[in-house]
């Protein structure tokens, strides 16, 4: 953890040093938005991660078919249903993990910042570039002079208003987790991928994960529950974002896009290109004109010349 400690407490104690030019380097409000600024700052660096995981979840998603025909194909032989899955998933560049990667390299970010923030808030231990010193003042900080930013819900220091403001961040961690989640599935997961394993696992998390987070939030410091929930919140924006702008083929995102560019002229070129075909082939063709009939005597004198 020691390198997290150097890697997180340089970021924080970065944005404490600047915004302390302009505000109290000792309150919560301080140390509050200099763990927001942590948290921008650890999403931004993500982004190229967040891009890989949309792009591994949408192939996850259009190759459910293809995948839902080799269960059917190799249901008997799991051995080769597993050898057979993999090469699908290698052929078509998807990693079923790559989901998995933003929240994976978060938690130990997040298990480092509640670290530094419990033992400051308990021993003033310091830790990174946070010094005893800072850590003293990073732990007995209070946001509006009033609630402790290393109170939690269990533990309220003698301060009730820590117990609502730290059961408002768990709500508000629980809610934009299911949201996101939510968004992504109702949103932009085609009408084939709605069903099939892939389809079952994101319903579970779609409902236990919020669990999860609602239940060890109480356990958070408030600074813990703040970066949380910006951080929920991030993803919640940049996947709203992503959806809106490039979303899967055949799912209700991508047909919104599609109204979207119909209603302010932009049809993509494909669509222009077969709108275009269906008219040269709906043009009316030019009518064969009919030899007409003549009489005997008119054959005979045709003949004649």
């Amino acid at each position: 953890m020691v390198p997290l400690y150097y890697a997180v407490s340089f970021v924080l104690v970065g944005f404490h040093s600047l915004l302390s030019q302009v505000m109290d380097p000792a309150g919560g409000l301080t140390w509050v938005l200099s763990i927001v600024g942590l948290t921008l700052t650890i999403r931004a660096a993500l982004i190229p991660l967040f891009v890989k995981q949309i792009k591994s979840s949408r192939n996850m998603q259009l190759i459910q078919p293809k995948v839902r025909e080799l269960q059917k194909k190799y249901g008997h032989d799991r051995e080769k249903l597993a050898q057979e899955t993999m090469a699908l998933y290698k052929d078509s560049g998807t990693n079923p993990f790559a989901s998995c990667l933003p929240i994976l390299l978060q938690m130990p970010i997040f298990l480092a910042l509640f670290r530094m923030l419990d033992q400051a808030s308990k021993k003033g231990k310091a830790h990174g570039f946070l010094d005893e010193k800072l850590a003293q003042q990073f732990g007995d900080s209070k946001l509006f002079d009033l609630i402790p930013v290393s109170g939690t819900f269990l533990n309220t220091k003698g301060v009730t208003e820590v117990m609502i403001v730290a059961a408002v961040l768990v709500l508000a961690m629980t809610a934009t987790t299911f949201l996101t989640q939510r968004q992504l599935m109702s949103k932009n997961m085609p009408a084939d991928a709605l069903s099939g394993p892939y389809a079952q696992q994101q319903k579970m998390l779609l409902y236990v994960l919020p669990v999860v987070f609602a239940v060890g939030g109480i356990a958070f410091p408030i600074g813990v529950l703040v970066y949380w929930t910006v951080s929920n919140l991030w993803t919640m924006c940049q996947q709203f974002y992503v959806i809106r702008n490039n979303p899967a083929p055949g799912t209700p995102a991508a047909t919104a896009k599609e109204e979207r560019d119909r209603a302010k002229g932009k049809l993509p070129a494909g669509e222009v290109a077969a709108a275009q075909a269906v008219v040269v082939d709906e043009a009316p063709q030019p009518k064969r004109q009919q030899p007409q009939r003549q009489t005997k005597a008119q054959r005979q004198k045709k003949k004649k010349r």
